[in-house]
């Protein structure tokens, strides 16, 4: 993920007095708090309940897995602190946090999104070849492909920060990193163009793949007796849905992650506020409150599974035996 861009100098800098209400002080951290725990409370559901039952131990679902870990930290580690700074428009954590929130916030931020690609080339490549995919991908190979990618990106995040922030200067009250221009068009690059790319052009064969099996199932319903024609239509409908939630993935992506990679873009030209800058980062943070929602609530069995949990159920004896399936 790229950070600020800024030149390697200290300007005059003095916390600046809240020019809010009281009331309005206090709602701002009211909801502050309340995005904090919807993400960190979605995805440790999710984290729960891919874990604790057995019938969700599937290769999508590890890589669904590491995503919910990754956002969960994400809501945990770097959604309070910046929160904070963006209310009260002043980093008040000191110079040696700045340096581990950075870090953090770089390696959890791209993890993040190399998941979703990840998510993406697992659907393209069930979807493409199916008989492949159930003969060759396996709970295991995706547990090998996630800690190597966390162990890759973590890797490229030391050397990133290593390259730039060594020759940044961290004024009181501020906590930006100095980018040169090399390194924040890598990033650029690794962080967001290669991943976005790859989402968008195996989504769009995913769509494309999809209409053809709607397209058979349509002709199959046209020369097909009735009870098969319910099985079928039952089918369709699950592509439409299967359709929609790839929609709703990519849009919400797109949406939370484009602003501020076209400010990394054209920084140079287009000059923000640091405030303005600190909503895009955000904004870049929602994606991990927003992604339980795309990737569990619209499938009934996560609400099974909330369910379960939330009435302690997953105490009891053999319950990771539990068909959350059917």
């Amino acid at each position: 993920m790229t950070v600020f861009n800024q030149s390697d100098r200290c300007d005059l800098f003095s916390c600046p007095e809240s020019s809010v209400s009281p009331a309005v002080y206090i709602l701002l951290y009211v909801c502050s708090a309340a995005v904090v725990l919807l993400t960190v409370c979605g995805n440790l559901l999710i984290i729960i309940s891919v874990i604790h039952f057995k019938q969700l131990h599937t290769p999508t679902n590890m890589l669904v897995l590491s995503l919910a870990v990754s956002d969960f930290f994400i809501g945990a580690l770097i959604m309070p602190a910046m929160f904070i700074w963006t209310i009260e428009s002043c980093w008040i954590f000191g110079t040696d946090f700045c340096t581990i929130f950075w870090l953090t916030s770089s390696f959890l931020t791209a993890i993040s999104i190399y998941n979703i690609t990840l998510i993406a080339v697992d659907r393209y490549l069930a979807l493409s070849n199916p008989f492949l995919y159930m003969n060759r991908v396996s709970v295991r190979i995706s547990c090998v492909v996630i800690i190597y990618n966390w162990c890759v990106m973590l890797i490229y995040i030391l050397t990133f920060m290593y390259f730039n922030f060594t020759n940044s200067v961290v004024c009181p009250g501020e906590c930006l990193l100095s980018i040169n221009d090399i390194w924040a068009v890598i990033d650029l690059i690794y962080s967001f163009i290669f991943p976005i790319s790859v989402i968008i052009i195996l989504y769009t064969r995913v769509f494309v793949i999809a209409k053809k099996h709607a397209t058979a199932i349509r002709e199959l319903n046209n020369h097909t007796r009735p009870k098969t024609q319910k099985i079928t239509s039952h089918s369709m409908k699950s592509e439409r849905k299967a359709a929609k939630v790839l929609s709703i993935l990519v849009s919400v992506f797109l949406v939370c992650l484009l602003p501020y990679f076209i400010y990394s873009l054209l920084g140079n030209v287009i000059e923000l506020q640091p405030e303005t800058i600190q909503k895009l980062v955000i904004m870049f943070y929602f994606n991990s409150t927003v992604n339980p929602v795309i990737y569990a609530l619209f499938y009934p069995w996560f609400r099974r599974c909330i369910k379960l949990t939330v009435t302690l159920q997953i105490l009891q004896t053999d319950s990771a035996l539990i068909n959350v399936l059917s």
